[in-house]
């Protein structure tokens, strides 16, 4: 097992430094905020604003993802037919999509000049907008209803096939099975499902930069890089970076309060069957619900493939050049989140017992969760700010706190496999005398390899779409993929944007698949 296997030597000192580097990027960047901060005068009207527009979008986004997602869940749940798994796959896919591809797809269906305004004109009707609130609102609802669908299909799955059997041979209507088993479900997963997409949310700052509506439409995080962009004022972005991180912390507090299972206990595993889904009516319905949830998902990024392949062979040679940085911080981005998971992994998942340390060394991994790349991205300026040139910079700092953001998510990928492998052959592992780095070659490197790709692919994918910490760094020379597709939006240049985001989106599904097919390939599991 894993608490009797022998420690792997240098991976403790790593995995300890891993610790303190962490430490010293997030807490370290956050004291300085507060630091800075301290002489700063009150919070302005615009900042309650900005505090105001924040909280209510991200209120809304996560309620109407959440609500949308039940019947969307409950339909995925129920029906089995070809393509069930690719779809539910597919349901993946907008965490790793960039930011500003998803947006420029919804510009072209809901924007004005899309698809949806085109019909309306043609049909007599106003044209809608989709800037401002609704258009934030959209953005969000798209990225976060497959994350709630997810969420909540995993509730549905807790619910032991038995008690269906017992519902069927007990009589119960479609409406006691809901009552009796399916809302006690939802009353347990709903409010932990909404607070992980209200935090989300709240550090939401492409979506809100492209499609904000002007000072009634400005999240504290687009008024954090307008401090820094537009007025240097490096106390005002200090003071919303600590409002911005005090916002996140209570957030997560709640989060983890109202965060529980459903408690059905346990069955035997067999094939749900689902006698009360069996009418036409249900069945119509459900199909109607999981094509327009489907044809809502893949509508946007069909646009962009038409809209991008005539001209992505035209692209003007910045857009290029723009590649060719976004691949190098991706890919110094993902280096730097495995030699950072790694070891942290390692270190928790095969201690000798998870001891009070252990217990705070794996809190630290996951500190990147209560704070913003833009709040982290605010510390690191105060800080480099006297000493260097932070603009000059700009391509490894962003490199660094993508790998820092991206740190969570491949620790929560990594270290439940060591786990895993630890209990199913560390004490072989063990009677053939593996301890130390030939544990760590022979024996774990190999069980894991699979893990490591999908994290590594992970990492690159996020880290290739990222719209954060280089709109506060970068000079006009200097923009990564996703902000020259920015600028190139913002410049009119509609054709360009729509080619470079069809680029990047095959770029980062490509890093991801590479990534992740070399972890698998001749992986040992």
């Amino acid at each position: 097992m894993a608490g009797r296997t022998q420690p792997l030597g240098a991976i403790r000192w790593l995995g300890s430094g891993a610790a303190a580097l962490v430490l010293a990027l997030v807490p370290g960047t956050l004291a300085a905020v507060f630091l800075r901060a301290e002489s700063t005068g009150a919070i302005t009207a615009s900042d309650w604003a900005a505090i105001r527009f924040t909280l209510i979008q991200a209120a809304l986004s996560a309620a109407i993802s959440v609500v949308l997602a039940v019947p969307l869940a409950r339909a995925l749940a129920r029906r089995s037919f070809a393509g069930r798994r690719f779809l539910i796959a597919l349901m993946g896919a907008p965490f790793i999509l960039p930011v500003i591809v998803a947006v420029l797809g919804l510009l072209a269906i809901f924007g004005r000049n899309g698809l949806l305004n085109a019909a309306l004109g043609a049909l007599g009707l106003p044209a809608i907008s989709i800037y401002g609130l609704p258009g934030v609102l959209l953005a969000h609802v798209f990225f976060n209803l497959p994350l709630a669908t997810r969420l909540l299909l995993q509730g549905w799955a807790a619910i032991p096939a038995e008690h269906f059997r017992l519902a069927s041979s007990l009589g119960f209507t479609p409406r006691h099975i809901f009552r009796w088993l399916e809302l006690p479900m939802l009353r347990a997963t709903l409010p932990g499902a909404f607070m992980v997409i209200f935090l989300i949310c709240l550090t939401s700052f492409a979506v809100v930069l492209a499609l904000g509506g002007g000072p009634r439409a400005t999240t504290i995080e687009l008024a954090i890089y307008q401090a820094f962009r537009f007025e240097f004022d490096l106390g005002k972005a200090a003071k919303l970076a600590a409002l911005q991180f005090l916002v996140g912390a209570i957030a997560a507090a709640i989060a983890l309060r109202f965060g529980r299972n459903a408690l059905f206990g346990s069955g035997l595993d067999r094939t749900i069957e689902r006698h009360d889904a069996t009418g036409r009516i249900t069945m119509l319905a459900d199909a109607a619900i999981i094509i327009t949830a489907a044809g809502f998902l893949l509508t946007p990024l069909l646009a962009i493939a038409v809209s991008g392949l005539q001209g992505i062979f035209a692209l003007p040679a910045t857009v290029w050049h723009s590649v060719m940085r976004s691949l190098l911080v991706a890919l110094g981005a993902t280096a730097l989140t495995l030699a950072l998971s790694l070891p942290l992994a390692l270190l928790i998942a095969t201690s000798r017992a998870h001891t009070p340390a252990i217990s705070a060394v794996e809190a630290i991994g996951y500190l990147s969760l209560a704070a913003s790349p833009l709040v982290i991205g605010t510390g690191l300026f105060i800080i480099l700010f006297p000493l260097a040139d932070p603009v000059a910079l700009a391509l490894p700092l962003t490199a660094l706190v993508n790998a820092i953001m991206s740190l969570p998510f491949a620790l929560r990928v990594l270290t439940p496999a060591i786990r895993d492998a630890e209990a199913a052959f560390g004490p072989l592992a063990d009677s053939l005398g593996l301890f130390g780095r030939d544990r760590l070659r022979l024996f774990l490197l190999p069980r894991i390899r699979a893990p490591i790709g999908f994290t590594a692919g992970l990492a690159a994918a996020l880290s290739m779409g990222d719209l954060g910490v280089i709109a506060l760094f970068s000079a006009p020379g200097s923009a990564t993929l996703p902000l020259q597709i920015y600028r190139l939006r913002a410049a009119y240049r509609v054709e360009d944007a729509a080619a470079a985001a069809l680029l990047l989106l095959i770029l980062s599904f490509a890093l991801f698949w590479l990534f992740d097919k070399g972890g698998r390939t001749n992986a040992r599991t």
